[in-house]
């Protein structure tokens, strides 16, 4: 089933001849197929670096660290075969639409201008359905119609291959065929479970479920992939027959087909529905409050079984796909309303990315969300990873933000870290949250405090649930104890942009520190603290005077911020000012917002603003954070050079949130499939 990068780039060539496709609202770096969890999360490669240009058909779907995970639909007409998606020789249809909404990817093919497929990938985001979110599943709908006027003789094949079940392609897999409730299914696995464990990124345990609908017209084959999708192209039906043979997932490529007999199909659509997923009945473990162990997954609370999991999921399309839409439609008004079509374009390709990157755990009485840092370095609930996604969450449902802060509070207060400052991160390697009782964590303590103190607040203010501000009082007002003694002249230390070195004196990072003061201030009036309350008002407001005296370039023409103080040459992107109007604290005077606003026209390339004058790159969470806070042309100019840069990048991955403000292309540090893409929503935060 593998290809050599050069064969693949030419039968991705051969794939796009003729096929002009459209593609709205952009044509994204990599297109979200199915994108539910940190191990659901298959795409296909668009960019002109190593993509085929955003086809369906002509190049293998793969995981978001860019290994294949097998996926291949066929087509028959009238006893001819096309193939519709992935690369398994057969001649393709022709591509003539692709739209993207938050949850879902569709394709528009033209077969011999017979035929019109609808080919819908549907990833939900429920945010005030716990229940569906929970669930590590995703949708494929096939619809097919005539275009001539003519009845077609049609059937629609598609599979999967092992690939999906461990990152070890010489692992062996197995797999099984079944009904229930009307759902017929392959169930593929592991055939030695490795629990918590990942190879190459993917999960080594749980079990993976490939389903339709059993009616008359189905049938069914697991075997090699060149005898199943065979069968289907000289019978234009499977075997239903079950290979026994259980073996290595690279050894004679075992696939799992289902198809679906349409029969005479005329102008009236007909359509036939995939569901796949991944069940794990345990999904991390974790050292909270209580002795560290495995945690379930959330949608063991709601169902007794995976079938009973899987069958509800699959007869829930009608209905999922409306709270779907609904929320595909929010986005879509807010973000027009908010800034433009241009906004949408960013808003609507983030959305699955960052929900993609977490897992809903625990029971219905105390339940947890568990995020990756995808691609960057794996770990889990990384603060400075969830700061810049919060948007997303604050946006959607608060409650997801609670969630995630809850098992670092948890870790913390049960005494499992030494250090005086905020932890990290939970754990170093997804998903085991081991926390950090050695105090040996990424030192990023000024950045996790405030960042944990913004966040906190922020989940307060949206929810108005004050309880929570009092419950962990105690550990606020410990970190801001270290913000006080170090935000107004940082020490030598990294921040969130870790990769572009540490700096003493970062302007930045000490108003991220003084907005984390002033945001416990009113934490502290809040939860009736009244004379902490205004000691924190006043040493923030102390700080931020000095603050302005420190880190502005007022000789400079015109006047900014700096990257560190007194380097007048200097500059970045000062989106961490973005939490004090989110917050609404008014701690730092409009006219520094105003001055910066001013200042980011002069220094923007061509796809936007660097991050810092160190480098030319930058990234797209900070650039929407720093749109959020700007206005007029400013704020377009961000979103229009970040939009663009969606639709012309050579990148071909999983969208990055670090790239080059010239070239468009990745820097050297490769960032993909991160779920900080969450920042998009920012703007729609401070409207």
């Amino acid at each position: 089933m593998q290809l050599s990068r050069l064969s693949l780039l030419v039968a991705s060539f051969i794939a796009s001849i003729g096929a002009q496709s459209t593609f709205t609202p952009a044509r994204p770096p990599s297109i979200p197929l199915a994108v539910r969890s940190p191990y659901l999360s298959t795409w296909l490669n668009a960019g002109s670096d190593g993509g085929n240009g955003g086809y369906l058909a002509g190049q293998w779907p793969v995981f978001w660290q860019n290994q294949v995970t097998g996926w291949c639909g066929l087509i028959r007409v009238d006893g001819n075969v096309y193939t519709w998606m992935g690369l398994p020789g057969s001649k393709t249809v022709n591509q003539t639409a692709f739209e993207y909404t938050s949850t879902k990817s569709i394709f528009t093919m033209n077969v011999e201008n017979k035929l019109e497929m609808n080919i819908t990938f549907m990833s939900p985001i429920t945010p005030s359905d716990i229940k569906r979110q929970s669930l590590v599943f995703s949708y494929l709908n096939v619809e097919v119609s005539s275009l001539d006027g003519q009845k077609h003789d049609v059937q629609v094949y598609a599979d999967i291959s092992a690939e999906w079940v461990s990152g070890d392609r010489s692992a062996i897999a197995e797999w099984e065929y079944g009904t229930t409730n009307g759902v017929a299914y392959h169930k593929v696995h592991r055939q030695t479970q490795l629990a918590f464990s990942q190879v190459n990124e993917q999960g080594e345990w749980g079990n993976w479920y490939w389903a339709t609908d059993a009616t008359n017209g189905m049938s069914y084959q697991s075997g090699p992939d060149t005898v199943v999708r065979g069968q289907f192209s000289q019978n234009g039906k499977l075997a239903n027959s079950g290979d026994t043979s259980f073996r290595a997932v690279s050894s004679n490529w075992p696939v799992f087909g289902f198809t679906s007999d349409l029969g005479s199909v005329g102008s009236s659509p007909v359509s036939t529905l995939f569901s796949l997923g991944l069940t794990q009945d345990e999904a991390v473990q974790f050292a909270g409050s209580s002795d560290y162990g495995p945690l379930p997954s959330l949608w063991k609370s709601y169902f007794d079984t995976e079938l009973a999991a899987l069958s509800f999921f699959h007869h829930d399309y009608s209905a999922s796909s409306s709270v779907a839409t609904a929320f595909d439609n929010r986005v879509a008004t807010d973000s027009i309303a908010t800034a433009g079509q241009d906004y949408l374009t960013i808003t609507s390709l983030s959305a699955r990315q960052a929900f993609g990157a977490t897992q809903l755990c625990g029971t219905q009485d105390h339940m947890y969300l568990f995020l990756k840092e995808i691609s960057s370095d794996g770990n889990m609930n990384t603060v400075d990873v969830v700061f810049p996604a919060y948007p997303i969450f604050l946006y959607t449902n608060p409650e997801f933000l609670k969630l995630v802060l809850d098992p670092l509070y948890e870790n913390q207060e049960a005494g499992n870290y030494p250090n005086d400052y905020a932890m990290h991160d939970l754990g170093s390697n997804y998903p085991n949250a081991t926390g950090h009782s050695d105090g040996r964590d990424e030192k990023m303590p000024l950045e996790e405090c405030g960042n944990m103190l913004i966040m906190t607040l922020a989940y307060a203010q949206k929810s108005g649930n004050n309880e929570y501000l009092s419950a962990h009082y105690d550990l606020l007002k410990q970190w801001t104890s270290y913000l006080v003694e170090d935000a107004l002249y940082p020490a030598n230390q990294i921040s969130t942009d870790d990769f572009a070195g540490s700096l003493a004196n970062q302007t930045n990072l000490a108003l991220k520190g003084m907005i984390g003061i002033q945001a416990m201030s009113v934490i502290a009036e809040r939860t009736g603290n009244t004379e902490d309350a205004a000691n924190y008002s006043s040493i923030a407001h102390d700080y931020i005077t000095k603050w302005q005296g420190l880190a502005i370039a007022k000789g400079a023409n015109p006047p900014h911020t700096t990257l560190s103080y007194g380097d007048t040459n200097s500059h970045g992107l000062l989106y961490n000012l973005f939490a004090d109007a989110q917050l609404g604290l008014n701690l730092v005077p409009q006219s520094v917002y105003q001055m910066q606003s001013d200042f980011y026209q002069t220094v923007a390339n061509k796809y936007g603003v660097p991050l810092d004058t160190r480098h030319t790159y930058t990234k797209g969470d900070w650039e929407c954070f720093t749109a959020a806070i700007t206005s007029g042309n400013t704020r377009s100019m961000f979103i229009k050079d970040l939009a663009t840069w969606i639709n012309e990048t050579p990148t071909n991955r999983a969208l990055t949130d670090l790239y080059d403000t010239v070239s468009g292309n990745y820097p050297q540090n490769t960032f993909v499939a991160r779920p900080v893409m969450g920042g998009a929503f920012a703007p729609l935060l401070v409207r």
